[in-house]
């Protein structure tokens, strides 16, 4: 029995009917982490616009100055709340400085700019397989032994049995709270390394990817937070001969999507080719720095320095699927995003190259 089981009786109680749990969630200064509180509100909230905007201490954060330590929080993206349940909710939000201007690490203004200026000539969809790996409490892989290491890779890519698959229930339920809170979340499996996992967030439309994508992060660390386990985004959490780990991007837009799509696709494979670098250098939050440490050509990687595309070729920068090639349209996959990027940042970049021409 768990020490904490006794507190079960109040987490289940039924809150009172002018009581709703209200959590705001953020990202930092860093660019690549969230943050949250909560608030009790006395209505259910139906949209974004009920939610009021509320304030937090920036300075903690990385966000703001000590003797100017406001930063506001504008809520942007309502979710039901799988964790506390019943009528509570969770809402992503936009962080804005005293003077009105976006705080460090608000990268969802410019990404809804750009948006906004494409949505209705171009339809964006945008779906992010989400890679990460699981540590335990010593930032060790779970499932590796302590000092050593396992088998070679191999037998874990969508594996399963004892020795292969770790920490199952836990993807499981991170799956079904995505699903109970709204997020279009499509899939989920195990990934080439001990211990790594994906799951698919999309298709999700112009900015939705980003709320939807930080959302689904941040249920995934509450998710392993309850049994003492840690979620790492790093783009190469064990150096040496063993795969890294990316955010994978599907991009489409109604003229990709159409008939004969694949010759728009082909055409936005080119202005990526010569935006490469500038692309690289937004790829993760530190500018490619990450970014170099995975994109090496090998395992199943492009290199970082050369851009490539192919047919069903994973070691490209970008793929294009062969059910794509053989329908003629569909979508392309960018393989170069780090598993830690913002996908504010990337759905923008991807938009104002392909679709803006900038």
């Amino acid at each position: 029995m768990s020490k904490y089981s006794v507190l079960d009786k109040y987490l289940s109680a039924k809150l009172p009917d002018d009581a709703v749990k209200v959590t705001y969630v953020w990202i930092d200064g860093s660019g690549e982490h969230v943050r949250s509180k909560t608030r009790t509100m006395s209505t259910v909230p139906m949209s974004p616009k009920d939610c009021p905007i509320w304030n937090f201490d920036g300075s903690s954060t990385g966000q703001a100055e000590g003797n100017n330590s406001d930063v506001d929080l504008l809520p942007v993206a309502l979710y039901n709340d799988p964790i506390r349940g019943g009528n509570s909710k969770l809402v992503m939000c936009e962080c804005k400085t005293s003077n009105g201007k976006p705080a460090k690490g608000n990268f969802r203004y410019s990404c809804l700019e750009a948006m906004d200026k494409v949505d209705r000539d171009f339809e964006p969809w945008f779906a992010i397989e989400q890679e990460f790996i699981l540590l335990d409490l010593d930032d060790y892989p779970l499932g590796w032994p302590k000092g050593g290491f396992p088998g070679p890779q191999g037998p874990y890519y969508c594996g399963v049995g004892a020795g292969r698959i770790v920490a199952r229930k836990i993807i499981e339920a991170h799956y079904t709270a995505c699903l109970q809170a709204g997020i279009p979340i499509s899939g989920t499996n195990a990934e080439v390394l001990l211990g790594q996992w994906e799951f698919q967030v999309g298709p999700s439309r112009g900015v939705a990817i980003g709320d939807d994508l930080w959302m689904a992060r941040y249920l995934l660390h509450s998710i392993a937070e309850e049994v003492d386990i840690k979620v790492s985004f790093d783009p190469k959490p064990v150096p040496g001969n063993w795969n890294g780990s990316g955010a994978h991007t599907n991009f489409s837009t109604k003229q990709t999507r159409a008939k004969d799509g694949l010759k728009v696709i082909e055409e936005y494979i080119e202005s990526l080719r010569v935006n490469h670098s500038k692309h690289i250098g937004k790829y993760d939050p530190r500018g490619g720095a990450d970014n170099a440490r995975r994109l090496t050509g090998l395992h199943e990687t492009s290199s970082i320095n050369t851009f490539s595309a192919g047919v069903a070729n994973r070691g490209a920068s970008v793929r294009i699927p062969r059910s794509v090639a053989t329908d003629g349209c569909g979508y392309l996959e960018d393989r170069r995003p780090a598993s830690n990027v913002d996908p504010y940042v990337v759905s923008e970049a991807l938009v104002r190259t392909c679709c803006l021409k900038e």
